[in-house]
């Protein structure tokens, strides 16, 4: 994606998180990001040998002092995770760097991975967005549409939303009459500007309630306002969400980070050895980056042991025939849906609320593309890539009063959640993995992904989305 876009991105995620520093991957490519001074390794011995080992590198390194190194979290606890801190955030270099290649020698003799960076998860829409939200008039419908059938308490399947919490005016959009969860903390700012992606789970939340629904939906604010959460932190939180509700038939998450190797997350680990035991199946975002490298949590759906229990979802263009320009893609993507302009639930339902666009569209896909993508369509203008205030004509801002058209593997994502949920209400299902399965082997539907063919899952209610020319405006 566009380095600046990155660049901006990053310094929102880092306005969101003031007490801990960040830092970005080896380059612009990479794609992650990561707290500055500390790394991640598993409670017990194997963190002891994380502390002595670098502590042992680094009184060998210039510059490098070694009672920088220690454990800044507890020694046990549900996660199984240590945070060590490795030196000064603050001063010089950031030295994560130096701890991890001071590791690899032990890493490869032991043939298992000790330490890693400890990431930021962010919503797939923050750090590689799609595109932003465009205003859609109430009289349109959503799309997908609502699916015929009811809401039933006793025979209702169980989805969780682990995302950003709800706008505080959801219940005013009928599809969303029935989802509980976490009210979103802060919407608006000091002149009552919608804040950067605030509604991300609100609008996830609206398209599973389309596609199925017979569900009962819980979304909770386990990410920050801005959709960035630590690995560290992550993992517990999970827990809470499962702990508080019980364990879901169904968690839609469309949140994560690419990282080093193919081993998945440490800061995970706990939490996806007690997801392979429960029944629940997890679908997850592959992520925006327009790459091939495997975007976590999702790409534990490539894993044998999380084969079955984890549905990784890629986003189709608008008209469904060919994988969008932004969606991840490779092996570890099992499926693709419609992720590019669909149309769901924001805010603005009592009073319109006005935003600020904080990305500028583009004159060419800037991932190479040559159909009429999200990248260059609809045309806005933006604050951040202009690098200018607004205008007294304020070109960059629109109204929202209710739907929104948005564009992501965030938003493939609540579609093939919906249609596994809604596979197991047509079919008396009570096994969401069996229903799953039994989806992915059931569709004949393809779609063609640089190059490959790859399965596919349409609503009945999806529309496809004509763009003909620029002239759509936001």
């Amino acid at each position: 994606m566009a380095p600046q876009r990155f660049h901006e991105q990053f310094d929102h995620i880092q306005r969101s998180m003031p007490d801990v520093p960040l830092a970005m991957g080896p380059d612009d490519d990479a794609h992650y990001l990561y707290e500055k001074g500390v790394v991640l390794a598993r409670d017990g011995e194997e963190a002891r040998v994380v502390e002595d080992t670098v502590r042992a590198h680094f009184t060998e390194a210039q510059g490098l002092l070694p009672e920088h190194v220690r454990r800044t979290g507890p020694q046990t606890n549900r996660t199984g995770v240590t945070r060590i801190r490795v030196g000064d955030p603050g001063q010089g270099d950031d030295t994560v760097p130096h701890a991890l290649r001071a590791l690899r020698e032990a890493e490869d003799r032991g043939g298992r991975r000790l330490v890693s960076r400890n990431h930021v998860l962010h919503i797939a829409v923050n750090a590689c967005p799609g595109d932003e939200p465009v205003p859609v008039p109430r009289t349109e419908a959503a799309n997908p549409g609502a699916a015929e059938g009811g809401y039933h308490p006793d025979s209702a399947v169980r989805v969780l939303v682990v995302d950003t919490g709800l706008v505080h005016d959801h219940p005013s959009y009928p599809l969303l009459a029935h989802t509980t969860g976490d009210a979103q903390l802060t919407e608006t700012d000091g002149e009552g500007m919608l804040h950067q992606y605030v509604g991300h789970g609100t609008f996830i939340a609206g398209i599973l309630a389309a596609v199925a629904p017979n569900t009962a939906i819980t979304v909770r604010g386990t990410l920050n306002d801005a959709g960035a959460v630590l690995e560290s932190e992550f993992g517990a939180k999970l827990f809470e969400a499962v702990d508080r509700d019980g364990w879901p038939d169904v968690i839609s998450l469309s949140a994560g980070t690419p990282a080093e190797g193919t081993y998945g997350l440490i800061g995970l680990d706990a939490f996806m050895r007690e997801l392979s035991a429960q029944p629940t199946l997890l679908v997850a975002a592959a992520g925006n980056n327009g790459s091939d490298t495997p975007f976590w949590p999702a790409a534990y759906a490539a894993l044998p042991e999380y084969a079955d229990s984890v549905l990784s979802v890629g986003a189709l263009r608008a008209d469904g025939d060919a994988g969008a320009c932004f969606s991840n893609h490779g092996p570890w993507v099992r499926v693709y849906a419609p992720g590019e302009r669909l149309t769901s639930a924001l805010t603005g339902f009592g009073t319109p609320v006005p935003y600020l666009y904080q990305h500028s569209t583009y004159e060419a896909c800037r991932y190479g593309f040559d159909y009429a993508c999200t990248c260059q369509f609809p045309r806005h203008t933006g604050v951040l890539s202009e690098g200018r205030e607004s205008s007294g004509a304020k070109p960059d801002q629109v109204m929202f009063d209710g739907l929104a058209q948005w564009s992501g593997t965030s938003f493939a994502t609540p579609v093939a959640a919906g249609l596994v949920a809604a596979h197991m209400t047509a079919h008396q299902e009570r096994d969401p993995r069996r229903a799953g399965a039994r989806l992915l082997a059931d569709t004949t539907d393809r779609a063609e992904v640089r190059g490959a063919h790859v399965p596919a899952l349409r609503p009945p209610t999806w529309r496809p989305v004509p763009v003909a020319t620029p002239a759509l405006q936001a």
